[in-house]
Order: structure tokens, then C-alpha cells, then sequence
């Protein structure tokens, strides 16, 4: 008997094991069993052709139509072409040998239906035929009819067979006999969910569930296994996350309640304009938090421009005015450096302690950065260890032995899908004894289910209202089928110069990649839709263009990542000052930067970017009383999806309903954060947005599951499974949470 950490060589014999191993990444009984298939298909079911994609590795059961031999020229002498369809769209299968030596001529006819898998590629014939896409030497199954009458046919046809994803030697057909060798020998052991959440949403055991998922009889007792599998997902990470929210409860913190009279007040009296409700209603849940003697963790989320820096700031001075002091992490200089020049702006007298005209409750607000003149450094280092800094914003270098902290009370980290937990916790250890109050704020709306799964130790507030005055950005596709709007863009820009106003430009790289010719039209593979595409555009090879070309005259400035600190900061400071026409970038710009004066951003390839990306780029435009216009430059074909896309964002400044758009066009583990870390997502079946219902009952069964048993002891077999997910190279996006 197997039980699912079983190598699969035991089972399988050591070269069909080291081929799934090698292809899949699959070594234990359990991997083989998580490896679900993509798709189901039945004998009297044909595979839409129309959807296949260039490059993609696939199993299709198609109906032949055609099978032609010819002899050609070159070795091997023969060429066998069998064309399949279904019903709709036509497949080219092609064969190379020698006349007679094909399995394909003997077990292949016209009316024969089968299981076809190969990588799709298109031929493109001399001399501009209409291309074919087809599958070359592909491995195939026959799927005959039954011979047999009544019942016995009609069970044959609708047998459902399981599709997999396969890769090159591995065909799905293969991969499922793999799976039904293992399936009569597996020892699970006890089920891990407890036996009273199993009889209270009526969920099949595991062992039925991994049978009916890999070979099931009917279509009832697929979707059985799916819910009883989705259910483990969902309810294994809320334990882990509700595991942590009860570990956070019991940890000591200085309440910092509100203090009458103090810097707090002091603001709110000199804002030049009024809160909206939103602000209040979550600046009253902050507060509250941060009057409780356990550290507050919250996950402030808000569409661009919806205003939550003011929202962090007014949680700053509260700490400030509980005499402590509140740290900023900020993901890049650029960004830290804005922040700050925006916290001292807001504060103005009120950040000038000590100084002539400073308000008599003021604080200072200190920078650190790694790119710091030795003289600011050591001052900005004494001001945050004597305390004289309430305020201290910075990068990564805020978490560097030499910066400590007199009392720090509140850590605010912007852009929180920048920073993994062990830096938050580097900082959380500067506080001392007692833990600091976390508050986390991203610009990039989350949908309910991805806050609960990936944020799931954290409590959300979300600011969904823009501050009266925010003007509006309107947004434009600039195709490749009108020219004429892309010579308009530049003619924008000028206009908009002419008036005094200001321009972004952002491009997807910086230069030449290492080993490309200058200028050389590269192609990089191909797009979504399995069309050559060209280099991205890149911002050292534009400006030339836009100096001499297409914007000539105009001030431009070059901002990017590989800029030394002191470089980018003169140029942020110039663009905001007024002093350059055009800021020509890379996404560095792509949050925090606040320029009221700019108006139009031009976003070059936009097709190379996502739509949270797209969307953050936008919001740096329409900051003031001036309407923002945001133009889309692209080479994507019309119906391409990469097209749709970028309409999609054209129609809509919503956010939050971009950022489900975003989700359903992503694989799960990307926005977990699990592609970024190098690991596998534990996510097979769970889809974020179809199965919130079943996220919300994990969540509350989880919660009271741990309050009752934290350590799990009265169920062990889910203790091992947590065990599971929470082992290193399992669990990487819990590093979001």
C-alpha cells in the first residue's frame, strides 16, 4: 500500500518515474495524485480546434477526415498528412519515413476518432498560402466505436476520459495509466478534516475524492470530488492564516490611543480640504486599533488617488502624539523620496521641531536611503534614535543594525507585494519589548476572495471614494491599424507642453539587451496569441527619436532603475518642479509619484504590461484639478486577446473591477505570489473569484477550529496536512500574507 509521500519509482519502476520527475516535476505518489486533469472529454465529444495555440502542448480528440501519402524528395522519402476536425476547424497531422512503416497508415482512416497530443505549430506555405496549424510526428490513441449493442454502447460512449497537461513524452493517455496503477494501492490513513465538517457539508472521504477526480463514472461524482478537494485548499490555508491572526492577538503592544490638542489635531485643523466619508470611516477603524494594547494588522486598500497617504499620516500623528514613532517602508528611493517631500509638504510647520517657525508640537520627519550623503545619514541616524524624528520614512535600508528606533510604535509599508514577512519582521524587531502596530496599504484594489486568501491574517479596509476635485482621466487605444493616432499622440504632447503642462512616456525596458545589436529589430518568441512580436521598446532607443523627431525642443528627462539615487532624485525633483516638458520612463513611476501639473500619459507597447500595471500607470496622471488623458500604444491586432485587454482598461477607471479582470486572466499561484517566489502554488482546483462562498465557509470554520484547538492536537492527521503546505517549498506566497 502507498501513502502519498510514497517515491513514485517504488510503484512505477525507476525510468517511468525520473520521466514524470524530469517533465512534470512529479516524485511521490502524492504529487502524481495533485496532478489533476485540465479537462474531460468523452468518446462522442470532439476538442474545439479554433482554440488552439501556437507552441502549446495539447491532447485533442479529433475525427479524421483525410489521409494522403506522397513521396518527396529529401530523406526519409515520404511524407503521410492525415487532417482531423471537429466539425468546425481542421488539425494537420504530419508524418515522416518510409512508406509502410507508419502506425498512423494502419490505424488511421477517414471516420476514425482519437486522442491526438504533439506541440502545435502553424506552417506557413511559400508564396502566402493560408497558414495550417498542425501537430508534427504526434503520439495517438484510436478511440473506436463500440461493437457492442444498447446498454453496453451507450456506457462506452459516454465514458468520461480525463485530460492532462502533458509535456513533450509524457501524453495524457500515458500519465493516466500512471495514475490508475497508483489509485488501487494508496493508504491515505484517517481522513485529515474532522469528521463533523465532513458530515456538515455533505463532502465525500479523500480517497473517494481522488478517485472520482482521476476516474469518474459520471459527471456527479466528478463534481463531488472537486468540491471535497477545492474544500481542502481552501480550508488547509485558512488554517494556517487564522493560525496566525490568534498568534498576533496574543502579542503585547503600546496602545497609542487619540491625544486632544495634539499634532493629530493640529493637522486636521490645517487641511486645505475635507475628508471623504471613506477616510473618516477607516481613519476611526485605525484609530481605534492602534487604542488597544495588540498590535494592529490591517490592510489598507484603495484605488489610485483614493487618498490613503493622508489616511497613513494621520495614523503617524497619533502614534507620534502616544510618544512614539511611526517608520514608512517604502519599496524604491524614488518612491521614499516622494513620500517624503509629500509628508513634510502636508505637515508643513508641524514637521519643523526645533526650527525657526516651527509649530510648538511639531516633530521632524527623517529620510533614509541607501544612497545617503554621510552627513545626512549620521544626522537622519541621531534624530530616529534620540526620537527627535517621530516620522521617519525609507527603503529597505530602514531595516540595516545601525537604524534604531527610540519607541517605534507604528510601521506603515507601502506597496506591500514588494516586501516579503521576513523584512516586515526585521522591522517589527526594531520596536523592542513590545510589537509595533502594522498597517500595509496598496494601491492595487484586491478582490474580497484574494484579501481573504492572501492578506487572510490581516484586516481589510478599503477606500473605494476619490477626494472632491479629482479630475477625471480619460483613456485611448492607439492602434496599429490607424497611424494616424499614433502621429497625434506626439502632437498631444506638444499641445499640452504649449499650455505649460507636463507629459509621462513609459516604455517596458531601458536599453539593449546584453548580446543585442543596437537598433536590431529582435524578436522575443511570440505573443498570447502565437504571433512573432518584436523587442519591447525600449527608453534609451526612444529618446533620440522624440529629441530629434517627435518632440524636438521640448525638455525631456530620462528616469530609470539602473540610474544612480542621486540622479533619479534630481530628475523627480526638476519633473515637479516644472522644469522638464517630459519624463521618459520605466515602471519605476508606476506608484507613489504625484505631479498635480502632468496630464498626459503615453504608455508605449502597453500591450507588454497587466492591468493592475496599466491601471497604476494611469493614476499619475488626473492628480490635480486638470483632466488626465492616458494613450495606449500598441502593435496587438484587433480581437487578439492581448487587445481586449487593453480595451478593457480603456473603458473603465474602476479599479477594483480591473483587478477581476486582472485575476481571471492570471494563473492563481501568480497572484499569490507564488511565481514570483520560484515555488509551486497549492492551489490546483480553488479559483478566487467561482469559489468565494466555499473561501468564506473555510475562513469561519478555520477561525473557529483554531480558536477551540490552536495547535491542532485533536486532529492530526490536518495537523500534518498544514505541515504540508507550510513546508518551505510549498508555501511561498503565505510570505504575502
Amino acid at each position: 500500500m502507498a501513502k502519498l509521500d510514497e517515491p513514485l519509482r517504488n510503484l512505477l519502476g525507476a525510468r517511468t518515474a525520473k520521466v514524470l520527475a524530469t517533465g512534470l516535476d512529479l516524485h511521490t505518489v502524492g504529487d502524481l495524485l495533485h496532478h489533476y486533469p485540465r479537462r474531460y472529454a468523452q468518446r462522442g465529444d470532439l476538442t474545439d480546434l479554433d482554440g488552439l495555440r501556437e507552441g502549446e502542448y495539447v491532447t485533442v480528440m479529433a475525427e479524421v477526415t483525410k489521409v494522403q501519402g506522397r513521396t518527396i524528395p529529401r530523406a526519409p522519402g515520404y511524407l503521410l498528412e492525415v487532417t482531423v476536425s471537429d466539425g468546425h476547424g481542421d488539425l494537420g497531422l504530419t508524418f515522416f519515413g518510409r512508406k509502410g512503416s507508419y502506425r498512423a497508415e494502419r490505424e488511421l482512416s477517414p471516420g476514425t476518432r482519437g486522442l491526438f497530443s504533439g506541440k502545435v505549430t502553424v506552417y506557413r506555405p511559400r508564396g502566402g498560402g493560408r497558414p495550417r496549424r498542425q501537430l508534427t510526428h504526434p503520439e495517438f490513441r484510436p478511440v473506436a466505436p463500440s461493437a457492442a449493442a444498447g446498454e453496453m454502447a451507450r456506457e462506452f460512449a459516454e465514458e468520461i476520459i480525463p485530460i492532462y497537461p502533458a509535456t513533450k513524452g509524457l501524453e495524457s493517455w500515458k500519465i493516466e495509466e500512471c495514475v490508475q496503477i497508483v489509485l488501487p494501492q494508496l493508504d491515505l490513513g484517517p481522513d485529515p478534516m474532522p469528521e463533523l465538517t465532513l458530515k456538515r457539508h455533505g463532502f465525500v472521504g479523500l480517497a473517494e475524492a481522488y478517485r472520482g477526480i482521476h476516474k469518474p463514472r459520471d459527471w456527479a461524482e466528478l463534481e463531488r470530488a472537486r468540491r471535497r478537494l477545492k474544500w481542502d485548499e481552501a480550508f488547509v490555508l485558512q488554517i494556517a492564516l487564522a493560525q496566525r491572526r490568534l498568534a498576533a492577538s496574543a502579542l503585547p503592544a503600546k496602545a497609542r490611543p487619540r491625544v486632544e490638542g495634539g499634532l493629530l489635531d493640529a493637522f486636521d485643523a490645517a487641511l486645505p480640504f475635507p475628508l471623504t466619508e471613506g477616510q473618516l470611516e477607516v481613519g476611526a477603524e485605525i484609530a481605534e486599533d492602534l487604542s488597544v494594547e495588540h498590535p494592529m494588522h490591517r490592510l489598507l486598500q484603495g484605488d489610485v488617488g483614493a487618498g490613503k497617504t493622508v489616511v497613513a499620516l494621520r495614523a503617524m500623528l497619533q502614534v507620534v502624539d502616544g510618544g512614539g514613532q511611526a517608520a514608512l517602508l517604502a519599496p524604491t528611493e524614488v518612491l521614499a523620496q516622494q513620500h517624503y517631500r509629500s509628508i513634510t509638504g502636508m505637515l508643513g510647520p508641524l514637521a519643523q521641531a526645533g526650527q525657526i517657525g516651527g509649530a510648538e508640537t511639531a516633530t521632524r520627519v527623517a529620510l533614509i536611503t541607501g544612497s545617503q550623503g554621510a552627513k545626512a545619514r549620521r544626522q537622519a541616524l541621531l534624530d530616529v534614535a534620540s526620537g527627535t524624528a517621530g516620522i521617519v520614512v525609507g527603503t529597505h535600508a530602514l531595516l540595516e543594525d545601525q537604524v534604531q528606533f527610540a519607541d517605534l510604535g507604528l510601521v506603515v509599508v507601502d506597496e506591500q507585494h514588494r516586501f516579503g514577512v521576513e523584512q516586515r519582521d526585521a522591522l517589527r524587531a526594531k520596536a523592542g519589548d513590545g510589537r509595533p502596530h502594522v498597517l500595509v496599504m496598496t494601491a492595487t484594489p484586491i478582490p474580497r476572495t484574494v484579501a481573504m486568501t492572501v492578506f487572510g491574517d490581516l484586516e481589510v479596509s478599503t477606500l473605494s471614494q476619490l477626494p472632491a476635485g479629482r479630475a477625471e482621466i480619460r483613456t485611448h487605444v492607439v492602434p496599429p491599424e490607424r497611424p494616424k493616432f499614433l502621429a497625434r499622440t506626439w502632437e498631444r504632447i506638444r499641445e499640452e507642453a504649449a499650455q505649460g503642462r507636463q507629459a509621462y512616456i513609459v516604455c517596458p525596458r531601458i536599453g539593449a539587451q546584453e548580446g543585442e545589436e543596437e537598433g536590431a529589430p529582435v524578436l522575443l518568441g511570440e505573443d498570447e496569441d502565437g504571433a512573432r512580436r518584436r523587442a519591447p521598446i525600449a527608453v534609451l532607443d526612444l529618446l533620440p527619436r522624440l529629441e530629434e523627431e517627435l518632440l524636438p525642443g521640448l525638455r525631456i528627462g530620462v528616469l530609470h532603475g539602473k540610474l544612480p539615487p542621486d540622479d533619479k532624485d534630481a530628475v523627480m525633483r526638476r519633473f515637479a518642479a516644472g522644469e522638464l516638458d517630459v519624463l521618459l520612463a520605466t515602471t519605476v513611476i508606476e506608484v507613489g509619484v504625484d505631479v498635480p501639473n502632468a496630464t498626459v500619459m503615453v504608455i508605449m507597447d502597453a500591450d507588454r504590461f497587466g492591468v493592475s500595471q496599466l491601471h497604476q500607470l494611469r493614476g499619475r496622471v488626473g492628480r490635480g484639478t486638470l483632466p488626465g488623458l492616458c494613450l495606449l500604444v500598441t502593435d496587438a491586432e484587433p480581437g487578439s486577446r492581448a487587445r481586449e485587454r487593453l480595451d478593457a482598461v480603456a473603458s473603465t477607471t474602476d479599479g477594483f473591477a480591473l483587478s477581476r479582470l486582472d485575476l481571471e486572466q492570471r494563473r492563481e499561484g501568480d497572484v499569490l505570489g507564488a511565481a514570483q517566489a520560484g515555488r509551486a502554488s497549492s492551489l490546483r482546483l480553488l479559483t478566487l473569484l467561482k469559489d468565494e462562498e466555499l473561501i468564506r465557509r473555510a475562513r469561519e470554520e478555520a477561525t473557529v477550529l483554531v480558536d477551540a484547538d490552536p495547535e491542532l492536537e485533536g486532529s492530526p492527521a490536518l495537523a500534518a496536512e498544514l505541515a504540508a503546505l507550510l513546508d518551505e517549498e510549498r508555501a511561498g506566497f503565505l510570505e504575502k500574507a
